[in-house]
């Protein structure tokens, strides 16, 4: 397979300008993608695939392992500040699977000492049996795929878990050592009233997680519910929804800090707070994604091949195709991350992640203070309220 490879110079304001060195990278994390699921989901538009009666675990642990290896020479002497194993279903893989693998990418790279090891998990019975194994491993988080706990809601969605193998996997993981984890929360959902929707997140309160991540469920492109939609909630509705649900996650600790996660004081997702404040991450795994920041300036995002037949086939390469960030896309680069944040981000991290000057948004950030998107702020990037409500009109103002 072809690396396709962006080698163009860095253009900006119609000529070619050096980007400046960066002084520090950023924090580096890992992220570790695990393709295969039981069952897809008709709403998921996610790299997932149904799984075959046995796993190639042992395989895929080695193509893992060699994929990283191929990566390692642009992050030498740095430390992992978070490792997130997403799907996919993580889950389906034994603890002994997992073991290897954290044991070998801990070979190559340094652990930071307080790092965070999250896996997704579903909430079903035999997953749960797994949680002690995985917490001996030194995995740390869980975030478990919740999505509803009302039975006729599971069944829409094509959650193959009920209501009570829902409530008891919060139990289970903190019976397993787990004191941090979240739980996945939709709504907007098929036919879904406000009492419904108010009624899973209090269930899902009511177990204490110490992260919730609640979002709207949206039809994307390739999936089965874009081809046959089912009858959703109207906008008056989904208004409804948002402003009781935020009010009573409020009411019980849970601070918003990005477009739909809520934490406990402390509690926010290290792995996703990197990926909003523009810091790298390896990506490994069928269809992973990366960004790598390089001392001379240049930032490389990456992908690898797609389909887990592919990716395990010795004869094709792991990456599928790489490209060099110009200095007419760093805005909307960085932009598109920092503002989902509620309390966005600290103007001085724009030149720091990125080498350009923060004058090189001046033109873009007048416009959006202007129309009330932006906050004024001379020290902070921040959206306003109503920036974070359009903020697709938002990043406008930064696209060249």
């Amino acid at each position: 397979m072809t690396i396709e490879s962006s080698a163009s110079p860095l253009i900006f304001g119609g000529a070619q300008t050096p980007r400046a060195a960066l002084p520090v990278l950023p924090p580096l994390a890992l992220y570790i993608h695990i393709p295969w699921c039981v069952r897809k989901c008709p709403y998921c538009d996610f790299n997932s695939h149904t799984a075959s009666p046995v796993l190639p675990e042992d395989e895929y642990v080695d193509a893992l392992l060699a994929d990283l290896d191929l990566d390692l020479h642009a992050v030498y002497g740095r430390e992992l500040s978070s490792i997130f194993f997403g799907g996919g279903t993580p889950s389906l893989f034994s603890a002994e699977a997992l073991g290897r693998l954290l044991k070998g990418v801990e070979q190559r790279i340094r652990f930071a000492s307080d790092i965070e090891i999250t896996l997704e998990a579903n909430p079903g019975t035999f997953e749960q049996e797994k949680f002690v194994a995985y917490r001996a491993l030194g995995i740390n988080r869980l975030s478990i795929g919740i999505q509803s706990f009302q039975q006729e809601k599971l069944k829409a969605l094509g959650r193959i878990h009920n209501g009570d193998e829902a409530v008891r996997a919060a139990s289970m993981a903190r019976q397993a050592g787990f004191d941090n984890f979240n739980l996945d929360l939709m709504h907007g959902l098929p036919d879904q009233s406000l009492d419904d929707a108010l009624s899973d997140l209090r269930q899902a309160i009511a177990l204490k997680p110490t992260h919730l991540s609640w979002y709207q469920l949206t039809l994307e492109p390739n999936t089965v519910f874009w081809n046959q939609p089912p009858t959703l909630p109207e906008d008056d509705m989904l208004w409804d929804i948002q402003e009781a649900g935020q009010a009573l996650l409020a009411e019980h600790g849970y601070a918003q800090y990005e477009v739909s996660a809520y934490a406990q004081p402390g509690r926010p997702a290290r792995h996703n707070l990197n990926y909003w404040s523009f810091g790298d991450f390896i990506g490994i795994g069928a269809g992973a994604h990366g960004k790598l920041s390089h001392p001379d300036g240049r930032i490389i995002r990456t992908w690898k091949t797609r389909l887990p037949k592919d990716y395990l086939n010795p004869a094709k390469r792991f990456q599928a195709g790489e490209k060099t960030l110009t200095n007419d896309e760093m805005p909307f680069e960085f932009l598109m991350n920092a503002l989902r944040l509620t309390a966005g981000v600290e103007s001085r991290l724009y030149p720091e992640r990125t080498g350009m000057p923060l004058e090189s948004l001046a033109q873009g950030r007048r416009e959006a203070e202007q129309s009330g998107l932006l906050q004024v702020e001379p020290s902070r990037l921040a959206a306003t309220e109503r920036g974070q409500l359009f903020l697709n009109d938002l990043l406008q103002n930064f696209l060249t």
